[in-house]
């Protein structure tokens, strides 16, 4: 068997269909963002970042970078071990009271990832309940995906946030079963929100935990950066909530916030959290700064929302196809791997515009794009220059988005699903 060549024939598949991952060298500048440097061919070009996760810049922030400096300085740079074999930091504990807190729940359990935090809080949920049955939105992402898969707990699949679908599922189970609905508040491909009340109104009906992903709008939205559920006023309504200190605060890390005793049976369960080494205090500390800086700031929310409304605008101006999304991610249509792919290096080149292509198997194949988002630190001339870029390559490029396919007609809103 020549393993080697199975594997190379592997990744010549990927390319032969647009979907291999190259990366992009790039350096944030602190203090500088959303500026970055772009290692190429031994030259460093200074370019601009419109793809970045960490929405509001906190990753660049004095307050947090000094936080973490500081307990790195008195504590090193790892945990040591698994909170259970070298104890438990006292960033952590503070930190886990602070989002406890942040959503109104009893506690609250810190991850190393939000990617972690899904896999091993769903999974042991599954194995928690009695024969459970999951309700999973047809949008949830790769990390839900997998604790469920993981947990090999059964799933129904109702249709992207399409609460009739969904409770005609739930009407069709015994009303005893144990039954989670497992949703995101906001959908970070197509930039979309759930019906948060209107599922949590469902799931006391029938009898079903509630199981929301925040990990795009924790810190972005809410009096003090709660999510979609605090900004809506149900995060009282929602048995789990699930979020990450990796986007929006800038840093690095998961959790969820939940009761006393689901947190508690989680804790003692979950193998990805058990066997996993803890979160550095280092890492902790930054996350807890930049937490508590966005409970009590709206500058950053403020000021990304008005820029993400300019950019919206100018896009449309120059004829731009774009989702109507009604948060902070901007989805430039594009339609087509080849041509996403060669846009997004068109922009870079010729430019200095990083924008990542989102092609399958992230977004579904005709659906592929370019997934912007605009921050606090993105000047209005920047987001004159994005415009003016994407309109010339678009005109140029003539992607499939111009003369919408049937499935990229419905997406832009041109036409309504059946």
């Amino acid at each position: 068997m020549d393993y080697q060549s199975l594997f190379k024939d592997r990744i010549e598949q990927l390319k032969s269909e647009n979907r291999y991952r190259y990366f992009v060298e790039l350096e944030r500048k602190t203090g500088a963002h959303p500026h970055a440097v772009w290692h190429r061919d031994g030259a460093a070009v200074d370019v601009i970042q419109w793809c970045s996760n960490d929405y509001l810049g906190m990753g660049q922030r004095p307050d947090t970078i000094a936080a973490m400096a500081e307990a790195a300085q008195h504590h090193g740079t790892g945990a040591g071990g698994t909170r259970n074999i070298s104890g438990t930091s006292s960033h952590i504990v503070a930190l886990e009271k602070e989002m406890a807190s942040l959503h109104q729940k009893e506690r609250a359990l810190v991850f190393t990832s939000g990617y972690v935090a899904n896999e091993a809080a769903i999974s042991a949920l599954i194995a928690l309940l009695d024969n459970p049955i999951i309700l999973s939105d047809s949008m949830n992402h790769a990390s839900i995906i997998s604790g469920i898969r993981y947990g090999r707990g059964e799933k129904l699949i109702f249709r992207h946030n399409d609460t009739e679908h969904l409770e005609q599922l739930l009407a069709g189970l015994p009303k005893s079963r144990h039954k989670i609905i497992i949703f995101e508040s906001v959908y970070s491909m197509d930039g979309d929100t759930s019906p948060i009340a209107e599922i949590a109104a469902l799931a006391r009906k029938y009898n079903a935990m509630t199981y929301i992903d925040e990990v795009h709008a924790v810190g972005m939205y809410g009096n003090e950066g709660g999510g979609i559920a605090q900004r809506d006023g149900v995060d009282d309504q929602i048995d789990i909530i699930q979020g990450t200190f990796g986007k929006a605060y800038g840093a690095m890390g998961g959790y969820i916030a939940a009761s006393d005793a689901i947190v508690d049976a989680i804790r003692s369960h979950g193998s990805g959290f058990i066997f996993t080494t803890a979160m550095p205090p280092a890492l902790a500390a930054a996350a807890l700064s930049s937490v508590r800086h966005l409970r009590q700031s709206q500058d950053e929310r403020k000021i990304q929302q008005e820029q993400a409304t300019k950019l919206k605008a100018r896009l449309r101006d120059y004829q731009v196809p774009c989702l109507p999304s009604s948060t902070h991610i901007v989805p430039v249509m594009v339609g087509d791997a080849a041509i996403c792919s060669d846009i997004s290096w068109t922009l870079l080149n010729d430019f200095g515009l990083y924008i990542q292509p989102i092609n399958y198997p992230t977004v579904a194949r005709g659906t592929e794009r370019l997934r912007i988002t605009p921050g606090p630190l993105h000047t209005d001339a920047m987001i004159e220059d994005l415009a003016s870029a994407l309109g010339q390559v678009f005109a140029q490029k003539r992607p499939p988005s111009y003369q919408a396919s049937p499935l990229l007609a419905e997406k832009l809103g041109l036409v309504k699903s059946a």
